[in-house]
């Protein structure tokens, strides 16, 4: 693409709904999907067990990670069901955050907000890429023991 060649910018806003989307990691799994295609936006629970998400940036990326919430993650439901909207365009939103992130596997129960700040080359990388990203946010985000058991976390999965 040439630099004349612009991508067709979007933003929608969703509530996503299915059996299975909370405290299994799908707002996680969303927020790889943003570090991937490099979309800006938010991820967060509601207390009625649905997910509000809203993405900003390439209308293509944005309907690949649409279809990658549909199909949920590994511990989620599948199938889910995407009420999305259009939204208006923030040229000042640069980050995609994921908000009172917590793991239930971690034993991570302090909420912590998950920021990731988009590339300026308006690429996309490899999902292993943007795995390793999304640990690096985690890792200078949490503190004290939710750290340490991040850490201890990570160890055990790469044994």
């Amino acid at each position: 693409m040439s630099k004349t060649d612009s991508p067709k910018q979007a933003a929608v806003t969703a509530t996503v709904t299915g059996a299975d989307i909370q405290k299994v990691g799908f707002r996680a799994m969303i927020q790889k999907e943003a570090i991937m295609y490099n979309l800006a936006g938010s991820a967060r629970n509601n207390p009625d067990g649905t997910v509000s998400v809203s993405l900003q940036g390439d209308k293509d990326r944005i309907d690949d990670t649409l279809a990658a919430i549909r199909g949920g993650s590994k511990k989620s439901s599948k199938n889910n069901t995407v009420n999305q909207a259009s939204a208006a365009l923030d040229p000042n939103l640069k980050t995609f955050t994921v908000f009172a992130w917590t793991s239930t596997t971690r034993n991570i129960t302090n909420p912590y907000d998950l920021v990731f700040t988009l590339r300026p080359a308006d690429d996309e990388i490899s999902l292993n890429d943007a795995k390793a990203a999304w640990n690096k946010i985690a890792l200078s985000t949490l503190k004290g023991d939710d750290l340490t058991k991040f850490n201890n976390h990570m160890a055990s999965i790469d044994e």
